[in-house]
């Protein structure tokens, strides 16, 4: 791509946003039903493209791209009015007459850099955040993920406004290109290196982020929990896409006491989901690239396989694999693993489980399996992260209502929903004010009694 190309693309969105065009209602809700009607009618291509791109069948394609998107556009459909809606604020007495509100503006031409894991979502759900707002963008999309790319850009070429809404496909070093333009917001979803290159580049202009990054997101299993549901949800969530998700967990702390009778459900729930031989399911995919197989392949080696391990670097194919007897200091438990493999250690008191987990940078998530509401309050209070689960995985970012987004070095920003409509705008305080009364006490000269008076009418006013 030619810088030249890129500089034309942004004036042409810039003209566009500068009439005004995307500020209306009308616009907005144009965009996202055409943005719907895509959906519909490009469902099989979409997920033909997905499966070409790393084996995700059409099932896990519906359940995590295009319903969870299709959801993410009803929800600023519904609520759309609501949210341009100008808030109102309360005038103090000594301001009369007036009326205050602030409402909320689009930031103007946003950039979108979508991820490859879940290619479709992480690139267009954050387009329906930025619509909503009203603004002009440029998408992005991983370049890792070819063919979902290219329906990507078809798609909003042909169903939405050519005008205020483009896509850029290419490698780094289009992304690189991008990164050198003025925008007025950029949305970034990947890894933290990558995350802190977007920021650097964004402050040389000045530019807001929003940054969704990764990290070790820990599933905490007490003794009192019930194991056969946790074997088989924590099975389910980290091998969803081959474990190629950014809120998976990324390792188990379980109770001692739990430990064996957990390690032997979740193997049969491996076997349940995906039989004997999970390289001949329809249900499990591959590993995106030559390179995430290759860095994971080399993590195997941190622990004992309980199960899995099995590797075919032909298909970048590697077994669901639970590993055992895992260093803390090894390299698996160093950063985010983004795959297939899940370590497993133990601890012996809630306290020394929490210490572990507060010894690392904050996650996406914290997960707890337990009865105990007293165990779920304490676990809470004592760690951060963006989002909390007990009982389940995953889920706290399929509800359209609950912000999603990480802290500290898991990112910052949050978007779905009303969080999302907000992230892509900018708050702007308005003050109507009468040109009667017009009092002289507000202006100087100051001397005498007049001082006092002032003071005594605006305290007492406050």
């Amino acid at each position: 791509m030619e810088r030249h190309t890129i500089t034309e693309t942004l004036q042409r969105l810039r003209e566009t946003f500068r009439t005004g065009r995307t500020v209306s209602f009308a616009w907005r809700r144009s965009q996202l039903l055409a943005l719907r009607q895509f959906l519909l009618e490009q469902e099989a291509i979409i997920a033909e493209a997905v499966t070409l791109d790393f084996g995700k069948s059409a099932a896990e394609t519906f359940l995590t791209e295009t319903e969870f998107l299709r959801g993410e556009i009803e929800s600023a459909l519904r609520n759309l009015k609501r949210w341009m809606k100008p808030e109102r604020v309360h005038v103090p007495l000594h301001y009369q007459f007036g009326r205050a509100s602030v409402r909320r503006e689009p930031f103007g031409v946003v950039l979108v850099i979508g991820a490859w894991n879940y290619p479709l979502n992480l690139s267009l759900v954050p387009l329906v955040s930025a619509v909503a707002a009203g603004n002009c963008v440029l998408v992005k999309p991983s370049e890792l993920a070819f063919h979902t790319s290219k329906v990507i850009a078809n798609g909003i070429s042909r169903y939405m406004d050519n005008g205020a809404l483009a896509v850029f496909e290419g490698g780094v070093e289009d992304t690189v290109l991008l990164l050198k333009e003025r925008f007025d917001c950029v949305f970034f979803t990947g890894s933290q290196r990558a995350g802190r290159e977007v920021m650097l580049a964004a402050a040389r202009h000045l530019t807001p982020v929003i940054l969704e990054l990764g990290g070790k997101s820990p599933c905490i299993v007490h003794n009192d929990a019930s194991l056969g549901v946790a074997a088989r949800r924590i099975v389910w969530a980290k091998f969803l896409n081959a474990g190629q998700t950014c809120i998976a967990p990324d390792y188990l702390l379980v109770h001692r006491d739990a430990e064996e009778e957990l390690l032997l459900l979740m193997q049969k729930a491996i076997v349940s989901f995906y039989g004997t031989n999970p390289e001949l399911s329809p249900d499990y995919p591959r590993i995106i690239s030559d390179t995430h197989f290759t860095r994971l392949e080399e993590l195997l080696k941190d622990g004992l396989p309980v199960t899995g391990g099995d590797v075919h670097k032909e298909s970048r194919y590697i077994a669901p694999a639970i590993l055992r007897d895992v260093n803390p200091e090894a390299p698996i438990m160093q950063s985010e693993i983004f795959g297939p493999l899940l370590p497993v250690l133990t601890y012996t008191s809630l306290d020394e489980a929490l210490a572990f987990v507060r010894k690392g940078n904050d996650p996406l998530a914290v997960y707890l399996f337990s009865a105990s509401a007293s165990v779920r309050h304490k676990v809470l209070d004592a760690t951060r992260s963006g989002g909390f689960c007990t009982n389940d995985l995953l889920f706290q970012s399929a509800v359209h209502g609950l912000p999603f987004g990480g802290v500290g070095q898991s990112g910052f920003g949050r978007y779905h929903g009303r969080a999302g409509y907000e992230a892509f705008s900018y708050v702007r305080s308005i003050l109507y004010r009468s040109v009667f009364p017009d009092p002289d006490i507000r202006y100087p000269p100051y001397a005498g009694k007049k001082f006092s008076l002032l003071q005594r009418l605006v305290s007492f006013f406050r």
